[in-house]
This record gives C-alpha cells, structure tokens and sequence, in this order.
C-alpha cells in the first residue's frame, strides 16, 4: 500500500504541473525551454555544492500518528503524501527540475505521467533497497559514505531528462 500511495501521490503532482503548464504556453518554445535548461543546470550546480540555494519545500517530516491510526489505510496515506513531495522533505534539487520541465512543457501529457511515476519509484526505492539489504543499519551507512555522489549522478541524469521534456 505504501508503494501504491507513492505512485499516487506522484502522478497527482505531475498531473496537476501538467494541468497548470497550460499557463505557460503563451510563453515562446524557446523560453520555456531555455527556462528549464537553467533551473536544470541551477540544480546540477547545487547538488555538486557549488552553489548554495534553499529549496522552497515543507521542511517537516510527515506525523507518526498517520500510520498508528489504522495500518493499511496509514501506509497509503503515509505514501502518498511522501509521494506528493508536498508535505515532507525533498532534499535533493532534482525533482524540482524535473517539476519545473513539466510545468513548463505544455506538451503531451504522457511525460508528466512518467515523471510522476518515476519520482513516487525513486522514493519507494530507498526503503525497499534498505529492507532487502538484510542490514538496515550498515546500509545506512553504505548510503551516507555514497550519498553526494549518488545525488549528483541522479541530479545529472534528471536534469538531462527534465531538458528533454516536451
């Protein structure tokens, strides 16, 4: 349930940049575009720590009492507001390029369904990683000594996908 509540939570965020980017197509192609190069490349530059910006995001951790109320129904709920990427914390700048390539695509509603879909996966993929390692805590330290390196390989190949959006 809590992987199905991911995948939920982010097709309805990309759904809802895709209903919006709609705003934007007055906006000439080659702005937009140019637009999304930028932010892409403002969040390569940030995950590598060469710049320094603040990411607008809710700064919290979604409460505990949401999966002690009733634990199947908790899981979805849990899931999909971690999925939503509204109401926790998205540490890395990645999905906001990707956010910024949707919204301001205008196009065909399928690459805003995949990147949907992709952001809920990579977020139910660290705890599944975890689980199947069969040593949680050595996997969180496996994870903290690699943990720049991965962001910024992920950080290069969103950008480079955000930049192909259409």
């Amino acid at each position: 349930m809590f992987t199905c509540g991911l995948l939920a939570g982010g097709v309805l965020t990309a759904g809802v940049l895709w209903l919006l980017s709609g705003l934007f197509t007055p906006l000439p192609a080659g702005v937009r575009q140019g637009l999304i190069v930028a932010v892409a490349l403002l969040a390569v530059l940030r995950d590598a720590g060469t710049l320094s910006l603040r990411l607008p995001q809710n700064a919290r951790q979604i409460p505990q009492d949401v999966l002690r109320r009733h634990l199947v129904r908790g899981a979805l709920q849990f899931g999909f507001e971690l999925g939503t990427g509204v109401r926790t914390y998205v540490s890395a700048s990645a999905p906001y390029a990707m956010a910024v390539a949707v919204l301001l695509s205008g196009g065909s509603p399928a690459p805003a369904l995949a990147a949907g879909l992709g952001f809920g996966a990579g977020r139910a993929l660290t705890p599944a990683l975890r689980r199947l390692s069969g040593n949680g805590e050595r996997w969180d330290d496996l994870l903290a000594g690699r943990l720049r390196g991965v962001t910024l390989v992920c950080s290069v190949l969103i950008a480079g996908a955000a930049c192909g959006v259409r």
